[in-house]
């Protein structure tokens, strides 16, 4: 790759959201929402749908006016400058791309509304064609493009007249999943290379996982939990967080016993669960949550750990997945790697789980009621 193509962009901006909200009616869409994005920062908006990750991202592009707070870029407030005066691009899930225009045009429209001479433009739009490998599609019109070319195509429109901030609303949900992969590491390789500031939003938790530096997760037009993502995935600080990010055995039980060093869930099946260390009192309520990965499984011949009998056997490539009935009353989920020549149960098989106590999370009784 060329020396230009390779360049950095300048101008990277933050971007601070303060108290940010949005009604529609009596529906808080976006409810107090407050996040610094840092300078060259790849952070992912990611809830299920209504969670209001579009309308805040909307609100930063200038496309929906907020009802409070404020939104500045840099040092300065935006909140009241429309989309054009934000400096800031947007990819869009649908591309959005001019399909009477070549691909070449497409890349300079943004740089023709501007102002650029044509001479600039042209070594601009060439940059932007060898940035994502498309050179010599230049003369080619959107139909005549795969899926992910039409991507690349979009992404470089937004970033081209370099832009302090990129916005992108869930622009890899029209592919299939090995393009979507494939555009997950293009568009990561891209931001990293440019050292571009990206708010993108998506509702895909493994994408949000492989592509950000940090993650905020909404609910309810709220941010419940901003981190990396091993933080997140590894000590989501709500039932919602956990349940929505990754896979995850959610057992209801009650604290039997506490101690200095651990604490003792007693679940519905009576299965006896340690777990660290938990401000907790005994006959408290509470959901219990494991990882799939996080347990292990072996023989019934090993008298260690939980007893239970394998109830289904998923082959999944790259993992097999096993429920396995532990009491009357409760199934685990276990994932472990497909290895050769490591033993593998069928249904019916008689095993042994067991798990590290730190590996188990403790949330209080009722929260998930809230995160409905």
């Amino acid at each position: 790759m060329s020396q230009l193509a390779a360049s950095r962009m300048p101008g990277t901006a933050s971007v601070h959201l303060v108290d940010l909200r949005k009604a529609y009616g009596d529906f808080h869409a976006v409810d107090g929402v407050s996040v610094d994005v840092r300078p060259g920062e790849f952070l992912t908006v990611l809830g299920p749908s209504g969670s209001g990750k579009t309308t805040t991202l909307l609100m930063i592009a200038g496309f929906v006016i907020p009802d409070g707070g404020d939104i500045l870029i840099g040092d300065r407030s935006v909140v009241r400058q429309p989309p054009h005066r934000r400096n800031v691009g947007m990819v869009f899930q649908n591309y959005a791309l001019f399909p009477h225009m070549t691909v070449a045009q497409n890349i300079a429209y943004p740089l023709s509304v501007r102002g650029w001479d044509r001479r600039r433009i042209g070594e601009r739009v060439a940059w932007a064609l060898e940035l994502v490998r498309l050179e010599g599609a230049g003369g080619k019109y959107p139909r005549q493009l795969s899926g992910g070319q039409q991507q690349r195509v979009a992404l470089v429109r937004a970033l081209v007249f370099e832009p302090a901030v990129l916005l992108m609303d869930e622009p890899l949900g029209a592919l299939d999943r090995k393009l979507r992969l494939q555009m997950q590491i293009e568009i990561k390789r891209l931001q990293s290379r440019l050292g571009l500031t990206v708010v993108y939003v998506t509702h895909d938790q493994e994408e949000a996982l492989i592509m950000s530096d940090r993650v905020a997760v909404m609910n309810h037009g709220r941010l419940v939990q901003v981190g990396a993502p091993q933080e997140l995935y590894n000590a989501p600080a709500s039932y919602f967080v956990a349940d929505f990010v990754g896979d995850s055995n959610f057992l209801p039980g009650i604290v039997s016993e506490v101690s200095p060093d651990c604490a003792i869930v007693e679940t519905r099946g009576k299965l006896r669960l340690p777990v660290g260390p938990a401000a907790l009192a005994p006959g408290t309520g509470v959901r219990v949550s494991l990882r799939p990965e996080k347990i292990g499984i072996e023989p019934d011949s090993d008298r260690r750990g939980v007893p239970g009998v394998v109830e289904e056997t998923v082959y999944m490539g790259e993992v097999i997945r096993y429920a396995v009935r532990v009491s009357d009353q409760e199934t685990l989920l276990v994932k472990v790697q497909t290895k050769h020549g490591a033993p593998s149960y069928g249904p019916g098989a008689t095993v042994r789980l067991d798990w590290r106590p730190e590996d188990v999370l403790v949330f209080a009784d009722g929260e998930e009621e809230e995160a409905r």
